[in-house]
């Protein structure tokens, strides 16, 4: 049985981890507020872009001037995953949800006898990919010094993906992200970006007009920036979900820490009756004695 100070040291070192997982938890909810803000404006242009793109996409159909971006390689032998995650722990599992998603994805590839590359965006998402996958790598995008993301940070990703799709470096690209729902509930998602992709009805959304120039001319313009596009709204959710996620675990560190602070101080209680017990009795006992 630990001794009083031990125990009054134990109970000391967890209020002050309770303290900091309180102050973390404060945080989180103030940056979710705004990343939360900032995914859901966001939603509405992608979804509306992403219309328009498929309004055109299906004018184009399987017309051999389509775009490559739209049309593909005519292969799908080289796969590059896009895995965007924190740069940060504490998040419970945000980071781990989207790296195992890629991880599976990446596997079931390699099964199917596929070549994958690996793009990492976030150093937790690489390190916890590194072991297993860590051949695969192919380039990391660092992005510690940002503090809050922007649609640049989104172009300069879109533009290594770009340039190494024009170079022939893989014929489809996905991306990996927690989409956002609320600070409890985020969904691991995998997006195909290269070649395009739109949902069923998105054309039909779309309203109907004429173009000048055609609407390949346009495709080939437009479709860099939708990739750009869903690369940002993809970080946007992401900075939404971890916030979400960190929230929701450093509410629990502080409850865990406000149940184990309870049961050490019962503990202590009963240590210290005991003791004061004890020597009672050996007061009683001397007393008889004489």
């Amino acid at each position: 049985m630990p001794n009083l100070k031990d125990l009054k040291n134990r109970i000391s070192s967890v209020k002050s981890t309770r303290k900091i997982t309180q102050a973390m938890q404060m945080v989180a909810a103030a940056k979710l507020r705004r990343a939360q803000d900032a995914a859901e404006a966001a939603r509405p242009y992608a979804e509306r872009f992403n219309a328009v793109l498929a309004g055109l996409a299906s004018g184009v159909g399987d017309s051999e001037t389509a775009p490559k971006l739209l049309a593909g390689t005519g292969s799908d032998d080289v796969h590059l995953l896009v895995v965007m995650t924190a740069e940060r722990g504490l998040c419970g599992g945000f980071n781990s949800n989207i790296a195992r998603l890629a991880r599976v994805h990446a596997k079931k590839l390699q099964a199917g006898g596929k070549t994958v590359k690996i793009l990492t965006v976030g150093k937790k998402g690489r390190s916890a990919l590194k072991r297993d996958l860590g051949d695969h790598f192919v380039g990391h995008v660092d992005m510690s010094d940002v503090k809050r993301m922007s649609y640049a940070d989104a172009q300069g990703i879109a533009k290594d993906v770009l340039e190494r799709f024009d170079a022939g470096d893989f014929d489809i690209a996905t991306i990996f992200f927690s989409r956002f729902e609320n600070v409890v509930t985020q969904h691991p998602t995998a997006q195909q970006i290269i070649p395009a992709q739109f949902e069923e009805g998105d054309a039909d959304d779309a309203t109907l007009y004429d173009y000048e120039p055609g609407e390949e001319e346009i495709l080939a313009d437009l479709l860099p920036r939708g990739v750009a596009t869903q690369i940002f709204a993809a970080l946007l959710e992401n900075a939404a979900s971890e916030q979400g996620a960190r929230q929701s675990a450093m509410d629990n560190a502080t409850r865990n820490a406000g149940d184990m602070i309870d049961d050490l101080t019962i503990e202590y209680n009963r240590s210290r009756q005991a003791v004061i017990t004890n020597e009672l009795i050996e007061i009683i006992s001397g007393a008889e004695a004489l």
